[in-house]
């Protein structure tokens, strides 16, 4: 995603690696810290970036929760140096469980992707 100070105006670099994105702070509407990008879940067909799960909580890396974030729930902030969203605290600790850790997660149950966009009241990636 490349950087705007107004929506659809990009400045800076067109591309961004994903090793760059990893560790990026998340913002909400105010500017304050929700927790940082742990890493993208990119669709295979398309290269395009479906989420962003993302580390809140915990101390030092530890005791941090994972959160999947439907990558178009982020818009980077140059003013910021980071992601901004428009997602609080509580919505995140209310989301569904949608990660690594969890023992029942399965990325390819499109049900369970459904019901995570609902969630966030986004458009699917993947259209319709």
């Amino acid at each position: 995603m490349a950087s705007t100070d107004t929506p659809g105006v990009m400045t800076g670099k067109p591309l961004i690696e994903s090793d760059r994105v990893e560790g990026t702070t998340v913002y909400d509407q105010k500017g304050e810290s929700l927790g940082s990008i742990k890493r993208l879940m990119i669709e295979k067909m398309s290269g395009k970036v479906a989420y962003a799960v993302m580390s809140f909580g915990g101390f030092l890396g530890m005791g941090e929760d994972e959160y999947t974030i439907p990558w178009n729930k982020l818009t980077y902030d140059t003013g910021l140096g980071g992601y901004r969203s428009d997602i609080t605290e509580d919505q995140l600790r209310g989301s569904p469980d949608f990660y690594r850790e969890n023992e029942d997660y399965e990325w390819s149950d499109r049900q369970r992707e459904r019901e995570l966009h609902d969630y966030w009241r986004v458009p699917y990636y993947w259209g319709i």
